[in-house]
């Protein structure tokens, strides 16, 4: 497995617009080969990012879905910079311990 974290700094004011995104998105994510979950983690401390974590089959499964028209379709219209209280960054990692419930 190879997931995707995406942290945004999103500024407080902003917050119900950012999830309403998500929430009504563009493109579909969920048909996109070797995808398996996405989770967007709303900050529960004061200043800290949204999460925004994607899980997929292998590292390809991603790369192919950034390469997407559905990836360019869902990134085409960016909330605007004054809704960022910082920079995004993103981090890939390999599952290597996974226990669930």
């Amino acid at each position: 497995m190879f997931v995707v974290a995406n942290r945004v700094p999103v500024a407080e004011e902003f917050g119900a617009e950012f999830e309403e995104r998500f929430a009504k998105r563009a493109g579909e994510i969920e048909s996109q080969e070797g995808f398996v979950r996405m989770q967007i983690l709303r900050p529960v401390s004061e200043g800290a990012p949204y999460s925004v974590l994607t899980t997929w089959e292998s590292e390809e499964a991603f790369k192919n879905w950034v390469g997407s028209p559905d990836f360019r379709l869902a990134h085409q219209n960016p909330m605007p910079k004054e809704s960022f209280s910082g920079k995004p960054s993103m981090e890939q990692h390999l599952v290597v311990i996974s226990a669930e419930k």
